[in-house]
């Protein structure tokens, strides 16, 4: 699944996070500042933000772009160096386009919450005080939305258009691995139908999930600084009372409290995922084999598969009835809870209708983020199935046994059980 496409996928990946994690660390530490060497000063302290799109090319924004192609450079040129890879420029120079593009659009979204304070203490004004804004200015910061607007959706076009590109490549790199090998996996069972298809839902499901887990990475590391700075204009919380970096505290604990509710909820799911995955095969399977012998997928054997489809369909869907209530449960309460929290704050009058809005988005961001697992739980569900089928043809490949739930399998058609009838774990 990932030596196809990735060199040493173990060393690789350990490397990757190390080295972004060093990157960071040094940015926040000293990096940043470095820039002033050449002329690219961080922003001031006390300076009044940079509204729209032209903060995209200030000199601290450019001494970004300079660091992030230099470590990207390194990291490149030591692994071309150490383990050559047919696919590494796809995957290390791809997944860095990628990793580039996804901050750029979290930043995006910073531009967008920075152009919300001044905007609507504007509007404020406007409708408090008759004649104090003229409607030039109203229409100048309309036009700096609809240019951050515009920018984000050519950003969202280019990106899905490469990863596109990206997802069809890895597909393609365990395509070819697989083949490579076919003689060692055909005996597999379902093994055409983990090749075709559940490659390039692998691909695809690894990329989505990837990328809203560095999004979300991402997303904490630009807001959560800005959520701690907008809690001093929140002293007090409900049934808690007076507490430092208030909102910060409210984010994480909220976050981490449905975490921990949808995973309990959801934690059937996978192995329902997979077992659909083999009685829709087996159906399927039958069906091929009628194609070509008139004595097979006669009506009682077609229905006797077709009810095992039905039964654990209904079985998936009375387990997802209980988790979608669960989510969609939390997810409603998460809608006010921001606003909940800050009753006591608009009952004191001690904030802006700006800074509301401000709070109300950082503090949606950093709790989305932070909800990463409750969001992504049903296509984490639907990997785990993936990887499950997936797995035998690795332990094939590695002289390993087969995982427990195929060496199942492979017992019950050599006693002459059908492989549908093999209850989930």
């Amino acid at each position: 699944m990932f030596v196809s496409f990735f060199p040493q996928p173990k060393l690789f990946f350990t490397s990757a996070v190390l080295w972004s994690l060093a990157a960071i660390l040094f940015w926040f530490f000293g990096g940043e500042q470095l820039g002033a060497v050449v002329g690219l000063p961080p922003a001031e302290a006390g300076v009044p933000p940079v509204l729209g799109m032209t903060i995209f090319w200030t000199k601290p924004f450019i001494w970004f772009y300079i660091y992030f192609g230099f470590l990207v450079g390194a990291f490149y040129a030591f692994w071309r160096f150490y383990s050559p890879h047919p696919w590494q420029n796809w995957s290390i120079l791809g997944s860095a386009l990628i990793l580039f593009s996804t901050y750029i659009n979290v930043q995006i979204y910073v531009a967008l919450n920075t152009w919300r304070g001044p905007f609507f203490d504007l509007f404020q004004k406007a409708i408090t005080t008759p004649d104090s804004v003229t409607a030039g200015e109203l229409y100048s910061m309309f036009w700096i939305y609809a240019w951050i607007g515009a920018s984000g959706m050519g950003l969202f076009v280019i990106t899905r258009f490469f990863v596109s590109h990206y997802i069809f490549r890895w597909r393609t790199a365990m395509n070819d691995y697989y083949m490579t090998h076919w003689q060692r996996l055909r005996h597999i069972e379902g093994a055409s139908q983990r090749v075709q298809e559940d490659t390039m839902r692998f691909s695809t499901t690894m990329e989505g999930l990837g990328v809203s887990l560095v999004d979300a990475a991402m997303t904490l590391i630009a807001f959560l600084p800005l959520l701690a700075q907008l809690s001093s204009h929140v002293k007090i919380l409900p049934l808690v009372g007076e507490i430092p970096y208030s909102l910060v505290v409210a984010a994480v604990t909220w976050s981490i409290f449905g975490t921990i509710l949808l995973m309990m909820a959801g934690v059937k799911l996978p192995g329902l995922e997979f077992k659909n995955q083999r009685v829709e095969a087996a159906y399927r399977k039958e069906l091929v084999y009628g194609e070509d012998d008139a004595a097979r997928a006669a009506p009682p054997t077609v229905a006797e598969l077709f009810s095992h489809v039905r039964r654990n369909y209904f079985t998936l869907y009375f387990h997802y009835a209980y988790f979608n209530i669960v989510r969609s449960g939390y997810l409603q309460a998460d809608a006010i809870f921001s606003s909940l929290i800050l009753i006591p704050t608009i009952a004191a009058g001690t904030i802006t209708l700006g800074i509301w809005q401000q709070i109300s988005t950082a503090f949606s961001q950093v709790s989305s983020s932070f909800q990463y697992l409750v969001n992504a739980w049903p296509t984490i569900v639907e990997l785990l199935s993936i990887h499950k089928r997936l797995r035998a043809f690795e332990a094939t490949l590695e002289g390993e046994p087969l995982p427990e739930i195929d060496q199942d399998y492979l017992e019950r058609e050599k006693a002459g059980l059908r492989p549908e009838d093999q209850p989930v774990s």
